[in-house]
């Protein structure tokens, strides 16, 4: 007799595959530099070119980890 656990597993992964894309969120934000080529708004000083780049560092971690958990 076949084991249907093997089937809930892959449907439970089929329905969390759409978590996959949010791996590509940061590099599309971050990939056409003028829209962030800017001084302004300073953060603590510091220009929104280098602080909009490292915001998506965190974010990046944060979603890879979200993604990661999610379809382990």
């Amino acid at each position: 007799m076949a084991s249907t656990e093997g089937d809930s597993k892959g449907v439970g992964r089929a329905k969390r595959r759409w978590l996959i894309p949010l791996i590509f969120i940061p590099f599309v934000a971050t990939l056409w530099v003028p829209f962030y080529d800017t001084i302004e708004p300073a953060l603590a000083g510091v220009p929104f070119f280098y602080w909009y780049q490292l915001m998506w560092i965190a974010i990046s971690a944060l979603l890879t980890v979200i993604v990661y958990f999610a379809t382990e």
